[in-house]
């Protein structure tokens, strides 16, 4: 199998090479038939690996494929960890990643008109866009495969690479420049606590390997060390600083700035970072660690404040969004902030079956917000659209599909794992975790916001009063099925993928197939006790759960203020005006970050440049000797005259003044 494993990680950057250094020789149709060919491979043998794990017919891996140094007892190697957890991350990172490939087909088949014809920067964009997503999906691969922290460090800082590339693919819009500078520079501050995190398991642990390293914590679970004049446990300040890694990676407060900003890339970009790449590599980081974090009460109570504050506020932000793509970023934000509540109450299964939901049904929403923006002409703002239902029915209903299974509608796939969620946080709150009692009423309260933003995403662009100009009325149509296609494929696990995997991951011994996955869900053993005969009854469950009840009253309020009585918004507005404003300006954080922290840098390197390199450096080192020299010089040139009778002068002084010294000496006259 080890053949097959280099396949998968192999074929995608095969394919982004190719595309990428020959796109122009092989032209758009051999980019994008390569490249899709690449993924389509990767998909089909991630799905051959994860049904013979299921079946017994392949057994988990974890082994070196290459030693790339040995550096005094410690050894660098290219390593694969194949079990149950990475086949399942595998499936989903190349299925939703080959819909993408595919939809890409039609969203960028105009895009030279993107590019200004004098520049020539238009030229094999559209090759040069589908390497760059096979690169992608390359770098995630390499990232959820990895068996040790050096390798996890490349693929992590590899999907950083190229989401910067993707974010700003359209390099002459200022705003995306920005947006991938932002990224860019966010991540490295969540990177650096990342790459303290791995030093800090390498110099306690003595290991990089992901098996050596746990069997040292958990030999030594109460191991400290000196910090700050005081002593920690190892296993905390490890955990809190990849969690603050994973705080930048998949977009938690405050570290969260750059993810709104990414829309400014293509659409078929942020399905990608948003559903099954980038975003999601925190939250496997923290599962795939799971039996170091077990060793710190400290870190998990973290994780649930911080992914609690996420799901719950940033998901107020989105209700004040316009922006298609931006409702959803901020839906992906909150929905991430989800996935580590259940990592912080120790339900691992579920936060990572959430992602799994998750994946689909934001994969369909962003996709499906893609196919509205080519219908009104790359127009994105929803107060212009309305109406949309009768122009597009295929996406119509596909997009009502994700909105269903976004808000967590009993039998869509987003019902089991959210719910999930929010009983395992009720159930850490009981054991008396800390934090754990807060993130409980966020994630349920979050739920009536989630089903409000979504409803009201639905209403605004597909119902109501058409409010688009009379040109985009007349050009509106469905888009081409290279773009339907892919919605309706993502629709289908959107609905029934919950019916099928619940059972086995949450409640089943999924898990138990995986090498290191730590046995800290026993909140979901206890709520499967209870609740769990099967999907049916446990659809039926939510009748009796209050989390439906607010998702119901979260539609019902925006079909209320979206379609049935618009009239009614601009009261409401009027009463909430402070908090809208607040809402607006995000929270400040966009000002902490561009006037705080931003600023605070370009004034040291400011500082550094006027003061260090003009004054010191330029001023004092390289003018100032300049100067110096060039006064010597001019002193010196005034004693060369050229008259052998001033030559012979200061020979004779400078005899005397020999003597003089000489003299005094030996007699002592300087004694």
């Amino acid at each position: 199998m080890q053949t097959v494993y280099i396949a998968i990680i192999l074929a995608p950057l095969i394919g982004a090479a190719i595309a990428g250094l020959f796109g122009q020789r092989i032209g758009r149709t051999g980019a994008h038939r390569l490249t899709i060919a690449a993924v389509g491979l990767s998909c089909l043998l991630s799905f051959v690996t994860l049904i013979g794990l299921l079946t017994g017919s392949v057994a988990p891996f974890d082994g070196a494929l290459y030693t790339w140094a040995a550096i005094d007892g410690l050894t660098l190697e290219v390593g694969v960890l194949v079990d149950r957890l990475t086949a399942m991350m595998m499936v989903v990172v190349t299925f939703v990643s080959l819909m993408v490939h595919i939809y890409t087909i039609g969203y960028m088949a105009d895009d030279e008109h993107n590019w200004p014809e004098a520049s020539g920067a238009g030229r094999a964009s559209y090759q040069r866009f589908f390497s760059y997503i096979n690169l992608f999906t390359f770098s995630m691969l390499m990232l959820v495969m990895a068996n040790n922290f050096l390798q996890l460090f490349f693929g992590w800082e590899a999907v950083g690479l190229v989401s910067y590339l993707l974010i700003g693919f359209w390099l002459n819009r200022p705003t995306a420049v920005f947006a991938n500078l932002k990224a860019f520079l966010v991540n490295r501050v969540g990177d650096f606590g990342f790459l303290l995190g791995i030093a800090t398991v390498w110099m306690y642990y003595g290991s990089l390997d992901y098996a050596a390293v746990f069997d040292t914590a958990q030999s030594l679970p109460a191991q400290t060390m000196s910090l700050f004049g005081g002593e920690m446990m190892v296993a905390s300040v490890a955990c809190v600083l990849l969690f603050i890694g994973a705080m930048g990676k998949s977009a938690q407060v405050p570290l969260h700035v750059w993810l709104p900003d990414s829309m400014e890339g293509p659409t078929p970009i942020s399905a990608l970072i948003h559903a099954a790449t980038m975003v999601t590599a925190g939250i496997f980081m923290v599962a795939r660690m799971s039996p170091l974090y077990e060793l710190s009460e400290v870190a998990l109570s973290l994780i649930l404040v911080i992914g609690a504050l996420t799901a719950f506020f940033m998901g107020l932000v989105g209700l004040v969004q316009n922006d298609i793509k931006r409702v959803i970023a901020y839906s992906t934000l909150s929905q991430l902030g989800y996935m580590f509540v259940a990592l912080g109450a120790s339900a691992y299964a579920a936060g990572v079956f959430h992602l799994m939901t998750h994946a689909f049904f934001k994969a369909l929403l962003f996709l499906g917000a893609g196919s509205v923006i080519i219908a009104m002409h790359h127009k994105q703002d929803m107060s212009e659209m309305g109406g949309l239902r009768r122009y597009m029915p295929v996406t119509y209903w596909t997009m009502l599909i994700g909105s269903l299974a976004l808000i967590g509608t009993p039998f869509f796939s987003g019902y089991y794992s959210k719910d999930a969620i929010i009983e395992a946080a009720h159930l850490a709150a009981e054991a008396g975790r800390p934090g754990a009692g807060f993130a409980y009423w966020c994630v349920l309260l979050g739920v009536f916001v989630t089903a409000l933003y979504s409803f009201r995403l639905f209403f605004m662009v597909f119902h109501g009063r058409e409010r688009m100009d009379e040109h985009t009325r007349e050009h509106l149509h469905e888009s081409p099925r290279v773009v339907t296609v892919p919605l309706i494929l993502l629709a289908i696990p959107s609905v029934a993928i919950g019916l099928f995997t619940t059972g086995p991951m949450l409640f089943g011994d999924y898990f138990g197939g995986s090498l290191f996955v730590a046995e800290g869900n026993d909140v979901l053993a206890e709520m499967g006790a209870h609740v769990w005969h099967g999907p049916i009854s446990f659809g039926f469950h939510a009748l009796v759960n209050p989390a439906f009840w607010l998702a119901l009253a979260g539609v019902v309020v925006a079909w209320l203020l979206y379609f049935r009585r618009p009239d009614l918004l601009p009261g409401v507005r009027d009463r909430l005006a402070p908090v809208q404003r607040v809402l607006e300006r995000k929270y400040g954080f966009d000002e902490l970050w561009i006037n705080g922290f931003a600023a605070t840098g370009r004034g040291i390197g400011r500082a550094l440049w006027k003061g260090g390199d003009v004054g010191l450096i330029d001023g004092v080192l390289i003018h100032g000797t300049v100067r110096v020299i060039g006064r010597m010089a001019a002193t010196l040139r005034g004693v060369q005259s050229g008259y052998l009778y001033h030559y012979a002068f200061a020979m004779i002084i400078g005899l005397l003044i020999l003597m003089t010294w000489l003299l005094g000496t030996t007699r002592g006259w300087f004694a």
